[in-house]
């Protein structure tokens, strides 16, 4: 199961990664409290065990924030909570595992989404499952990240594939690194990471700024003057037209991008980078400009061995990591 601030997720599937029956999509009710988002997922991981082939034997949920599977519990979780006196609060120390189980009647593991995005995308899509080391970066509501290692990737003794927690199980928050101190912010409330910049809102942000200070633009015709409805689909759509102002826009945005993604390179050494999320689907537009700064900030060994990409599981590398995660625990005993 993937759960999203908008929408939540879940399919079954066979070890292999092929499907085991539909997926479905529910309103994942992230904004309306902690009940009313658990009723959205079990509504939804139900649908899809009724509606698989097999009996389903556990869940891996993929959730985004700091997650505690240890403890069943969510430790922070900046985009889902409830209006209070008109102040939001976001997830905070919210127990998952023990008022799910007995809604969906089969064991449960979790893990931060883009670390279960990263595993998908490690096991059924770009690394192969038998990647040295692969990172993800997922370009979305938010900007995610995910570390993936062989054993041989790692001194000592080791099985894998090896996912990047930390210490505490939160780790890998790759979107949030800073990459222009004081830059512009980002909900979590820092300044001038990646996520500030890279993320949906900031993309859209760039195309009315344009706009609005008089620049001639596909955009306007695609959203008919109305600068709500600007999506990065649209901003996209425009780019392929050959756009000067959409692909100005992507240009500053992969640019920021490859800032991260090449410093990244220098921290993890990966012979594989992923370039995941619904906003990777700009393809080249953010692709070219991110592996040209990439280029300028990495050392060069460490970059000449990186190939960086755009994910392969762009839709279903949450649900896939999920599946892979719970696949895991099945063998290891771990559920």
């Amino acid at each position: 199961m993937d759960l999203g601030g908008t929408n939540v997720r879940a399919g079954a599937f066979f070890e292999d990664g092929s499907a085991a029956g539909p997926d479905f999509i529910n309103p994942s009710r992230g904004q309306e409290g902690v009940e009313a988002t658990l009723l959205a997922v079990a509504q939804t991981v139900n649908q899809a065990a009724t509606a698989s082939t097999v009996r389903p034997e556990a869940v891996g949920l993929a959730i985004p924030g700091h997650i505690d599977n240890a403890a069943g519990v969510v430790r922070w979780a900046p985009n889902f909570g409830e209006t209070i006196n008109g102040v939001f609060h976001n997830w905070s120390h919210v127990s998952i595992r023990e008022p799910l189980q007995p809604r969906v009647n089969l064991p449960i593991v979790m893990d931060n989404d883009a670390n279960m995005a990263a595993l998908g995308e490690y096991r059924f899509g770009l690394g192969r499952n038998k990647a040295k080391c692969l990172v993800l970066l997922t370009l979305g509501t938010g900007v995610g990240g995910g570390v993936v290692m062989a054993p041989d990737s790692v001194l000592g003794d080791a099985r894998g594939p090896l996912v990047l927690v930390g210490g505490n199980k939160g780790g890998a928050e790759l979107g949030h690194v800073i990459v222009a101190y004081q830059g512009p912010e980002c909900n979590a409330g820092e300044y001038g990471s990646v996520e500030a910049f890279c993320q949906r809102d900031a993309i859209i942000r760039r195309a009315r700024y344009r706009l609005n200070r008089g620049r001639v633009s596909i955009i306007s015709d695609l959203v008919e003057n109305d600068l709500s409805k600007i999506t990065p689909l649209t901003i996209s759509q425009a780019a392929e037209k050959g756009d000067e102002v959409a692909i100005e826009i992507w240009e500053e945005v992969g640019t920021m991008l490859g800032v991260g993604v090449g410093s990244f390179i220098n921290i993890f050494a990966p012979d594989v980078f992923a370039i995941g999320g619904q906003i990777a689907k700009a393809g080249d537009f953010i692709l070219k400009p991110c592996i040209r700064a990439a280029r300028n900030v990495a050392i060069p060994s460490l970059f000449t061995d990186a190939t960086i990409q755009i994910a392969e599981q762009i839709a279903d590398a949450g649900m896939l990591g999920g599946a892979a995660l719970a696949l895991e625990a099945l063998k290891w005993n771990r559920v």
